[in-house]
């Protein structure tokens, strides 16, 4: 019985290396593409690299529940879109986008909230993103003021635009 228990405990263990293995593997050799097989291989052939297209731009996606904490009636699409025209578009003119969703997310008490959502998209300019922050945290504060939000989600990310 020894034997089979030491020969099962090696089994576990290659089988726990093998799985750490690959995941750890692919991981470095797609580094290892894109940071020297690429432009290597597009030197080897004469191929220049893919043209980088676009100008830096920032990405900040809004998420805006419509339950409000107090029990009562849900934000409406119509609410929801004249707060965009009055309070949104003016600092955004050159577009945004909004989507509808279902969301979920933790009040303050622990409770798991499960409401309808909106999410806001915009798009600007790298060099205008203290300007736009600052529009951005005006609007996050009306909403939850106005609608009576505990908050409103904020993601930004650095993105390459071109129209």
């Amino acid at each position: 019985m020894p034997r089979a228990r030491t020969r099962t405990a090696r089994t576990r263990t290659a089988l726990v290396a093998a799985a750490l293995l690959a995941v750890a593997v692919p991981t470095a050799a797609y580094a290892t593409l894109d940071a020297v097989e690429r432009p290597a291989a597009s030197a080897a052939s004469g191929a220049s690299p893919a043209p980088v297209r676009g100008e830096p731009y920032a990405e900040t996606r809004l998420y805006f529940g419509t339950a409000r904490p107090d029990g009562g009636p849900a934000v409406t699409d119509r609410q929801f879109m004249a707060f965009v025209d009055r309070e949104v578009t003016p600092s955004f003119p050159a577009g945004l986008t909004v989507r509808s969703g279902r969301g979920q997310w933790r009040d303050a008490t622990g409770t798991i909230e499960k409401e309808r959502s909106c999410e806001l998209l915009l798009l600007y300019p790298v060099a205008g993103a203290d300007t736009a922050d600052r529009a951005i945290e005006e609007i996050r504060r009306d909403y939850e003021k106005r609608f009576g939000q505990e908050s409103v989600g904020r993601v930004d990310d650095r993105v390459r635009v071109d129209f």
